[in-house]
């Protein structure tokens, strides 16, 4: 046998026996054999480096060579899921899916990991990229640290994958591994993770792999997505990449009934307990990949899936003071300062009482024994007063009258719980807020200045404003505490690219209440330039698709301020896009515009995400619901028999899908 044949033949040895250890948990030889026959490879590819494959065992160890993370853009977004916390929204999500697909559906229902999202492509059965999430339209590229995850498989096994497929699922650290890292970072005075789900998170965002391989990270995976899968469920193809050699959960299952459903959460919500890993929920998807693509999407989440959160722990705990956080638009927060308690594997010692309404109901005194979950699981609140505990009553706690930065007078607008700070010019925390909204990922992505960076530059006087950014010099920045050369040039050369993001994310960026990321895309593409939207009133505003008076008249209010006009001339003489590339203009059309248009069934050559934009690219406006003022119905197979109903009392006319692609010159 040759050299480069043997050192293929313990690669194969090698990666069985790690699928046999990490993923099937029955190992065949002793870890003492499987380190022989890792130190013998390592041995070989020392000796003969033109051998060297990137998907051999031995690069599982890491690299202790640190290098920045490169972004790269998801092929198929990763979107977040929407969450129910109760049975009764189940059923609601349940009899959805029922009335829009109108024929038989499964429902896979998985345990929802608590850790890190990450998606993983093969190409040729062999791993080439893993990236996390992200903003969920790219994220950063750390294949170098999860080849050293034992449980991912760096070549597959089997026979019959796709040529290219990406396969998505969630990194964690197991209890036993998070409190081993504990441990040994008490011992070295190091501050403690919070939970596994953030060790494991900071752990894959580590520059150093060697380090990300002692962490022990784990990986289970929960969805297939490509071209040419092996099979039209997706419970059907989690079993096909479990041949493959991936770690795919043996809890699954799939559903046919609701009572399915809810025997299946119940089960886990009680053995939840005794799993290695931390859950906090179950994940139901629509099985069939065909029904998943006529279901289609929101801006945010698939219409074929959502998260049932497991009820959160309640611990009881003393109310020592409340403290006011002031948020980048000038809403007051109320924290509540707590003794520390542990809840859902966590120290919490700072909950949030929301707003003065909240602190009224709870007739909250210092001193309070109080109860407190996690929202969610993840953000903790106050839900209760023992009041039978209360022997020595504290003061009453009243909610502040003033900012507590700045201190000017809080208003509070007709309709609204929060309280809000009117000084945006001069208050510190708003100011380096609205900062830190702008160069945001999601925003202006200037990945090079982060909150620190950000309280650095403003308590040095050198920003004041947005429109200041773009103003650094290098040479500015160079004596800054903390501040080297090369990270004054990264931040000059990081704010002069954010040049080039288009005029929606611009729009977002700014700041504008109520105007998140998807109100600005729709703003951008209904005006196209910052000059017309600048001039539009609540009334032309609110014409627009999914506008409402409470949007509007936050825009109007924004553009009113002669300050925020002069922000925006400064940061159009700084080089910013407000104006839609020509590029994102072409295609579009006003062939339908003043038509409200309602889509139903099931289809054939589009999905209705698909359907919806074009209807919004000829100008239309997509409803939900049939009514007098709807033009048409986009209707496929299977049509709801409710709108169908609707739309012969109103007389709405029906457009098949060929109908409406020949309307707007598709076909």
């Amino acid at each position: 046998m040759n050299t480069e044949q043997h050192i293929k033949e313990l690669r194969e040895a090698l990666h069985r026996h790690n699928y046999n250890y990490y993923v099937k948990n029955a190992p065949e030889i002793s870890d003492f054999e499987f380190d022989a026959l890792m130190r013998e490879l390592q041995q070989l590819e020392e000796q003969f480096p033109e051998y060297d494959d990137e998907t051999s065992p031995t690069h599982r160890v890491g690299s202790d060579i640190t290098k920045e993370f490169r972004q790269v853009a998801h092929k198929y977004p990763m979107l977040s899921l929407g969450n129910t916390y109760s049975k009764a929204e189940v059923a609601e999500f349940y009899e959805r899916v029922q009335k829009s697909l109108n024929e038989d559906f499964e429902i896979c229902c998985e345990l929802k990991f608590d850790g890190t999202s990450i998606s993983l492509t093969y190409e040729d059965g062999r791993l080439v990229r893993a990236v996390t999430r992200g903003d969920g339209e790219k994220g950063d590229d750390v294949t170098a640290n999860v080849k050293t995850i034992r449980s991912v498989p760096l070549v597959l096994s089997g026979e019959g994958w796709p040529r290219e497929f990406e396969i998505r699922g969630e990194v964690l650290m197991p209890w036993e591994v998070f409190e081993e890292l504990n441990r040994e970072r008490a011992e070295n005075g190091e501050q403690l993770f919070a939970n596994p789900r953030n060790a494991a998170s900071g752990t894959l965002k580590l520059q150093d792999s060697s380090i990300v391989a002692k962490r022990h990270l784990d990986a289970y995976l929960y969805y297939m997505l490509g071209e040419q899968l092996p099979a039209e469920g997706h419970y059907e193809n989690l079993q096909y990449a479990s041949q493959y050699g991936f770690k795919i959960s043996d809890t699954t299952r799939v559903c046919r009934t609701l009572q399915e459903i809810y025997d299946f959460i119940d089960y886990f919500d009680t053995e939840r307990k005794r799993l290695p890993f931390a859950t906090d929920g179950v994940v139901l998807k629509v099985n069939s990949l065909r029904q998943q693509l006529n279901l289609g999407y929101t801006s945010k989440s698939p219409r074929w899936a959502i998260a049932y959160k497991f009820q959160a722990e309640r611990a009881l705990t003393r109310l020592n003071e409340v403290t006011y956080q002031v948020g980048r638009t000038g809403v007051v927060t109320p924290v509540a300062n707590l003794d520390p308690v542990q809840l859902s594997g966590t120290v919490v010692k700072r909950a949030s009482l929301h707003n003065a309404d909240i602190i009224e109901k709870l007739d909250l005194h210092i001193g309070d024994m109080v109860y407190v979950e996690k929202g969610g699981e993840i953000i903790p609140k106050i839900t209760g007063v023992d009041t039978d505990a209360r022997f020595l009553i504290g003061e009453k706690v009243v909610f502040t009258k003033r900012c507590p930065v700045c201190g000017a007078q809080l208003v509070r607008n007709d309709g609204e719980a929060a309280h809000y700070c009117p000084n945006e010019a001069e208050c510190p925390p708003q100011i380096k807020g609205k900062i830190e909204h702008f160069v945001s990922r999601e925003a202006m992505n200037i990945d090079s200045i982060g909150p620190e960076t950000v309280e650095l530059l403003y308590n040095t006087g050198l920003i004041k404003s947005i429109a200041d950014l773009y103003r650094l010099e290098a040479c500015d920045l160079y004596l800054l505490p903390r501040m080297g050369a090369k990270s004054a040039e990264n931040i000059v050369a990081a704010v002069r690219e954010s040049l080039n993001v288009p005029f929606e994310r611009v729009l977002f960026a700014l700041g504008i209440r109520f105007v998140g990321a998807t109100v600005a895309k729709r703003l951008a593409r209904t005006f196209q330039t910052i000059e017309n939207l600048m001039a539009a009133d609540v009334v032309t505003l609110t014409a627009a698709n999914e506008i409402g008076e409470r949007i509007a008249g936050s825009v109007v209010d924004f553009f009113s301020a002669e300050s925020n006009r002069e922000l925006v001339r400064s940061l159009q003489e700084a080089g910013l896009k407000f104006a839609v590339d020509e590029e994102s203009s072409e295609g579009r059309s006003e062939t339908l515009k003043g038509l409200s248009i309602v889509i139903s069934g099931v289809f054939e050559k589009h999905s209705r995400d698909e359907y919806k934009n074009m209807i919004e690219m000829h100008g239309g406006k997509n409803v939900g619901s049939v009514s007098k003022s709807t033009s048409f119905i986009l209707a496929g197979a299977n049509m709801g028999p409710s709108k169908l109903e609707k739309a012969q009392k109103l007389n709405v006319s029906l457009k098949s899908e060929d109908e409406f692609l020949e309307m707007i010159g598709e076909i």
